[in-house]
């Protein structure tokens, strides 16, 4: 009941930085949540019953910068044992985040305290193919840094996390299409001399997610002299949300991470703005299993119809249009493309 309405009574600067702080100890329990959104359209089907598409998982030996975004599975209305598991036990087992506000946030202004967001929208859509109903799902807080950890260990079914397909994670999971465009941006204090990912970040500390893609470009351009070598980008925290923290106590002096996180994040605390332009193009993916090609399959599936019948545009307008806007590069779903 406590930590209930010091979530309610969030406000401004401080009330984000709180928000996080709660949020950041709720990240150790396992959440289970009703869906508030049960329409059903497809029910299961009995093993068996489909076609299988052909194609293989795309491992990461052949994988360049770039193309990532493009070596899922075609979708396909197909069983196996990685959905059979999920439908004799009944229940979707998904890894969130709860703490990013349009993306996976408890909402203060909901008595029901579930989770909201594009995010948990997704996965909600993804239950109800699967199973035939979307409260059949299992939401599980996952941090940053143990996406890959979560889906590989079994500990979810798969990740719907804002988490961009990159080769290296291709490694360790197997994503389905992309179903978000999105790109590196600098966060910083309006009144910051920081004008975006260029010199200005000289001398000044710069704060990631460990396991992020902006980690991996801030270590790489430091490295290749892209980034100034004054820039110092030794604060790591578990969650991106941690970093508007530090920003907020004037630990560090900028924050790097998806443009659509940091979008939400100015949104809520009018004391920061996005800094020039977004430096990279990348793309949301659903994180599986290596080896759950049925699922793969399924899933890749459930975002063509997705995107077909309105579904998409529809979670865009509701949780992300406020802002990143109607008419944005990410106002519309990618293309996907397929092995």
């Amino acid at each position: 009941m406590r930590l209930r309405r010091l979530r309610w009574g969030l406000r401004g600067w401080g009330g984000v930085g709180a928000m996080a702080v709660v949020c950041v100890l709720a990240l150790a329990f396992a959440l289970v949540l009703p869906s508030t959104q049960a329409h059903g359209r497809r029910a299961p089907q009995a093993a068996g019953t489909a076609r299988t598409a052909q194609g293989v998982q795309a491992r990461a030996g052949d994988c360049a910068d770039g193309d990532a975004q493009n070596r899922s599975l075609p979708p396909a209305d197909t069983d196996g044992p990685a959905v059979a598991a999920i439908r004799k036990r009944g229940t979707l087992v998904v890894g969130v985040d709860q703490n990013s506000y349009g993306w996976g946030y408890r909402n203060p202004n909901d008595a029901s305290d579930d989770l909201d967001g594009f995010d948990i929208a997704l996965a909600r859509r993804i239950a109800r193919e699967l199973l035939g109903d979307a409260r059949k799902i299992t939401f599980r807080a996952i941090p940053t840094n143990e996406r890959e950890h979560a889906v590989d260990s079994g500990r979810v079914d798969l990740v719907v996390r804002t988490m961009t397909i990159t080769c290296k994670r291709l490694e360790k999971v197997a994503f389905s299409a992309p179903y978000f465009l999105t790109g590196q941006q600098v966060l910083a204090p309006r009144t910051s001399p920081v004008t975006g990912y260029d010199k200005s970040l000289a001398g000044k500390k710069v704060c990631s997610a460990t396991g992020s893609t902006a980690y991996d470009h801030l270590a790489a351009d430091k490295e290749d002299g892209t980034l100034p070598a004054s820039t110092d980008i030794s604060t790591t925290v578990p969650n991106q949300l941690d970093c508007l923290v530090r920003l907020q106590l004037g630990e560090v002096d900028a924050v790097v991470t998806d443009g659509a996180l940091a979008a939400s994040q100015a949104a809520q605390d009018p004391a920061v703005e996005l800094k020039g332009p977004t430096f990279t193009k990348e793309y949301y993916g659903v994180a599986m299993k290596r080896g759950a090609d049925d699922l793969v399959r399924q899933v890749n599936r459930i975002l063509e119809d997705y995107r077909k019948d309105g579904g998409w545009k529809q979670a865009y307008d509701h949780w992300l249009s406020r802002t990143l806007g109607k008419d944005s590069e990410s106002a519309t779903p990618p293309t996907p493309g397929h092995r």
